[in-house]
């Protein structure tokens, strides 16, 4: 296997020095050492720019580098654009900080009688509505798959561009291959990879990384039923579909116990639904589950997509009525 920067320097820093070492390739006087790469680099800028503001008639200026008052990377064109980036791999966005960048940007435009492009760049999967709220404070988003349909549409000598855009060719690949994997073998890549596809097929409330002391999980919340005492919900936890109830803060055991019998006395006899192994004391709780050989497939099988589709729509409406038919019993009572 051919060696690869970005394998070894995976890290959000070596990722800001990439993009930072692109935008400068598009100042003009680039062009003598690699004309091609220039070019694309230009390219990219406008791309960039073209995201919330007017694209320049032509590229004359470029200063771009990283730090600027915390923002990961920043670039000035032609005294007429500011492109702040923030950048990001694993993590996502925390702490208020594209409020915080964004107001930096505006004040240094205000100042300087610039056009502030404001970009969020995240090569690691994130769900739709992580990314919605990065749009929301007026972040326009630029995804893996952005990202790398942009470099995969130049070809360019250079092996810092082709190592850079074959890691982001890994990283897509990897979270494809659940299709032709038996489920057995799936890794969190996998998950990650048939949360999105859910995701854009039936919908999800969201779908995330769970931390917890035993090593943490990917799980993925199908939707949220409102409910007297606690909201029950399907939550798929990086293999068994739990069904789940919360925010729980007083009588938990009470609430726990209750909504296990219903949803235990309502289970049809083929949906494979089961006591948890163990029942839990916190704001959300399991109250059932459905092993992932049910719902999903057997070790030794390769997901059909469609079918697992179709058993969670059925599970969702089933509880959907279960909920609905306890409402109306407590309205009554």
């Amino acid at each position: 296997m051919k060696p690869n920067l970005f394998s070894l320097a995976t890290k959000e820093l070596s990722q800001d020095a990439f993009l930072a070492w692109l935008l400068q390739w598009a100042a003009p006087s680039s062009n003598v050492y690699n004309e091609k790469l220039h070019l694309v680099a230009a390219e990219f800028v406008n791309h960039l720019i073209a995201l919330q503001g007017t694209v320049p008639a032509e590229i004359a200026t470029v200063k771009a580098g990283r730090q600027w008052e915390n923002i990961d990377v920043w670039a000035e064109i032609n005294d007429s654009h500011l492109i702040i980036i923030e950048d990001k791999t694993a993590t996502g966005e925390h702490s208020g900080q594209l409020a915080r960048y964004k107001a930096v940007g505006e004040k240094w435009c205000k100042e300087n009688g610039c056009e502030l492009i404001c970009v969020y760049i995240k090569t690691h999967s994130d769900s739709s509505q992580n990314l919605e709220q990065v749009r929301e404070q007026g972040f326009a988003v630029m995804s893996r798959l952005d990202l790398l349909r942009f470099l995969n549409a130049h070809e360019v000598v250079s092996d810092i561009y082709n190592d850079f855009r074959e890691q982001l060719r890994t990283l897509e690949a990897r979270e494809n291959g659940y299709r032709d994997k038996k489920i057995g073998d799936w890794s969190e890549h996998d998950w990650k990879g048939f949360y999105q596809e859910l995701e854009g097929t039936r919908g999800l409330v969201n779908w995330g990384y769970v931390a917890n002391p035993s090593g943490g999980f990917w799980n993925a919340v199908l939707n949220w039923f409102q409910c007297e005492g606690a909201d029950p919900y399907m939550q798929i936890e990086q293999g068994p579909l739990c069904f789940k109830v919360g925010e729980v803060s007083e009588n938990r055991r009470e609430i726990r116990e209750s909504f296990h019998r219903l949803l235990m006395d309502g289970a049809e006899s083929d949906m494979g639904l089961q006591r948890p192994s163990r029942f839990g004391s916190g704001t959300y709780m399991t109250v059932a589950v459905i092993p992932r050989s049910s719902w999903l497939g057997a070790d030794d099988e390769i997901l059909n997509f469609d079918a697992v589709v179709g058993r969670l729509n059925r599970l969702e409406l089933w509880l959907e009525n279960v909920v609905t038919n306890h409402n109306q019993t407590l309205a009554t009572a």
